[in-house]
């Protein structure tokens, strides 16, 4: 069991670390430890419903009484993670991802409960779930489909060892079909057959492109999926209170389940199923509903439980930052899926990549200047290798194009949402007009992410200057400071027969944006 808060314990060896999963429905709290890559040694476990979300269409803002119960018990997850003295990485998804007022909850999480929320995009949320499925079960070798049905959307994945091919999100889930379809009791077949109706057209398209990466397994996780695995168990006359991880079930046992769930007219009927857990049964219904239909869709015969999704993922991805040391350079996914976004969109390739060398050289050359670290570093290579993709666009305000593109791209994995925008406000601010507070995006940053913007954006500016005929006439940068005269030098060396007089000029045009970030003159010239 795990030790009630405030308890003494003896830690094991190693440090912990903590996972919350701030859903729709639930808040979920791991404290694990990772003694080898790919396993979690599992300290302690949390769950509270709180029902961050509802509504039937968009789940537009969070209820201020849905807001104080996540707090509360964030602050309590802050005090179970202190016990094993455990760094925390939180995640929201479907409810916080799509409430206008989302700020107000991260700020408070921050500010009273000392926890950091990053809110991830579903395609991030379907990756990380992927992950954590490949953990549980054994299937590494195979091509393997997973389901995740949460309170506010249902994540499906395609992927092979630790590729994701494909990643779907889909503003389907138990929370947000229950408000929509069984708000009234009790529930009538002509709801559960609009239900059924409605989910079946949903998941039409994705199913279709789904279906031809010919996936060889199936597995689900969460805890409608759960729920219906325990009452296929006590249909069985097996013990529903089992340990789920790598159960199968068929196709069929979860047809019969959901028939006897909805033959169930109300949630106080539902609630005495064997198997069901009592606090789901409201839900359960529309969740039901959901698989079935994603089983139909994909023709899946037969579902394996894994009971590691979104939280073990999380946990096992920061193990797997941890390990490899400091980065000095973008991690394989998040570059490769940088890379897979410029190379579809960006016509001269060539440039961003040389550009981003000279800023990351500018970067490094300044870093006892600026103060960031390698985080920002990698956002600053991703903006760079992604600041022209809005000339997919158009020619004109490509720079706000790319903001666009960047911010609303499913191809970005590995980065949470905060970090997305950071890319994207970098990558918009690369030309034209420096920040200002009118610009929504731009006042809506705390003052740190500002600096930090403005810093960037910067140096990226000056970096496109510095290769301004696209020929690569500047081979290298270096930068000096002088702290006595409040100076930073930048000395460019020329190509092999280039003339970059070009590139000084508009690099020497493009450098206030930097220097009002750095509080520094900037001064540009050609050295050997």
């Amino acid at each position: 069991m795990d030790p009630p808060p405030g308890t003494p314990v003896n830690l094991p060896e190693g440090p912990a670390h903590a996972a919350i999963d701030i859903g729709t429905n639930s808040i979920h709290l791991l404290v694990a430890r990772s003694p080898a890559p790919g396993r979690l040694e599992v300290l302690a476990q949390e769950k509270e419903v709180v029902r961050l979300g509802h509504g039937g269409s968009d789940m537009r803002r969070l209820d201020p009484d849905a807001i104080e119960r996540g707090i509360a018990a964030l602050h309590r997850f802050r005090q179970v993670a202190d016990i094993w003295d455990a760094d925390i990485t939180a995640v929201a998804t479907s409810a916080v991802r799509e409430a206008e007022n989302h700020d107000e909850f991260t700020s408070r999480a921050r500010d009273e409960a000392g926890i950091e929320v990053e809110v991830i995009s579903g395609v991030e949320e379907a990756r990380l779930i992927h992950l954590g499925a490949l953990h549980a079960l054994p299937v590494y070798e195979e091509r393997l489909f997973v389901v995740d049905i949460g309170g506010g959307s249902t994540e499906l994945v395609v992927g092979q060892r630790e590729e994701v091919l494909e990643a779907r999100s889909l503003k389907l889930g138990a929370i947000r079909l229950t408000d929509r379809f069984f708000s009234d009791e009790p529930i009538t077949k002509s709801m559960v057959k609009d239900c059924r109706r409605y989910v079946r057209s949903f998941l039409e398209p994705t199913a279709r492109e789904l279906v031809t990466l010919s996936p060889e397994v199936a597995a689900g996780c969460s805890g409608t999926i759960e729920t219906l695995a325990a009452m296929a168990l006590a249909r069985r006359g097996d013990d529903p209170g089992r340990n789920l991880g790598n159960l199968s079930v068929t196709a069929s046992e979860i047809a019969a389940v959901v028939d006897e769930i909805v033959s169930a007219p109300t949630a106080k009927e539902r609630a005495k199923l064997p198997g069901m857990e009592a606090k789901r049964a409201d839900i359960i219904v529309a969740g039901a509903i959901i698989l079935e239909q994603v089983l139909a869709a994909l023709d899946v015969d037969e579902l394996r439980i894994s009971t590691f999704a979104l939280r073990e993922g999380v946990l096992l991805d920061q193990a797997t930052h941890r390990g490899g040391g400091p980065r000095h350079h973008l991690t394989d996914l998040r570059r490769a899926s940088t890379v897979h976004l410029a190379d579809a969109l960006d016509p001269d390739r060539a440039h961003s990549d040389h550009l981003t060398a000279l800023a990351l050289q500018l970067f490094d050359d300044t870093a006892d200047v600026h103060g960031l670290d390698d985080a920002y570093r990698e956002l600053l290579e991703a903006a760079g290798l992604l600041h022209n993709v809005g000339l997919f666009i158009s020619h004109s305000a490509h720079h706000k194009h790319s903001y666009y593109v960047i911010r609303h791209s499913e191809h970005l994995l590995g980065f949470t949402d905060h970090e997305i925008e950071l890319i994207a406000q970098i990558a918009r601010y690369h030309r034209k007009s420096a920040p200002k507070d009118k610009h929504p995006e731009w006042a809506g940053l705390r003052s740190a992410d500002r600096r930090a913007v403005a810093v960037l954006a910067g140096l990226l500016r000056v970096a496109i200057g510095l290769d301004r005929s696209h020929a690569g006439a500047i081979a290298e940068v270096r930068a000096t400071v002088d702290e006595s005269s409040g100076r930073l030098d930048v000395v460019a060396a020329a190509a092999d027969g280039a003339d970059p007089s070009l590139e000084l000029y508009s690099a020497d045009q493009r450098k206030d944006l930097l220097a009002d970030a750095l509080g520094l003159d900037v001064e540009i010239s050609l050295g050997a």
